[in-house]
């Protein structure tokens, strides 16, 4: 039972602090992101295992992870405000060609950043060209061209 415990704040731990990072951080994985995650992942194998490592242990922590994972999924379909809490609601960063630069700076988002989704998905090469920069939910920018 101290193993589900274990995994369940393990859980709720790193679901917080990734929601705490931002849209940004999830949505582009750098080599540096990567060899986070890894020494994330080791550190808290490490917390939640303790001084079992059976294979018991180890697929009981595998169950509870997925559990956990399809409970905040069953809750966050059901319940919208809790879905808003865990995952954001996507955010206008830029409106008629104008930068809203305090929403830009909280989401650690630039100007480079949305003129590099204008050119990629719509062949924008200026600022003035787009109606609506939006910073989705998983962090990637919508372009609404005028």
């Amino acid at each position: 039972m101290e193993s589900v415990i274990r995994a369940a704040v393990v859980y709720v731990v790193l679901l917080v602090l990734f929601r705490i990072a931002g849209k940004r951080s999830l949505a582009e994985v750098t080599s540096f992101d990567l060899v986070l995650l890894l020494i994330i992942s080791e550190a808290t194998q490490q917390a939640m295992i303790d001084n079992d490592n059976s294979m018991t242990n180890a697929l009981l922590l595998v169950a509870t992870l997925i559990g956990m994972n399809i409970l905040l999924s069953v809750a966050t379909k059901r319940w919208k405000s809790f879905d808003k809490l865990v995952e954001d609601v996507p955010l206008v960063i830029l409106k008629d060609g104008a930068p809203i630069r305090e929403r830009m700076r909280k989401e650690r988002v630039d100007e480079n950043d949305i003129m590099e989704a204008a050119r990629a998905t719509e062949g924008l090469e200026r600022l003035d060209q787009i109606k609506y920069a939006i910073l989705e939910r998983t962090g990637h920018i919508t372009i609404v061209p005028k």
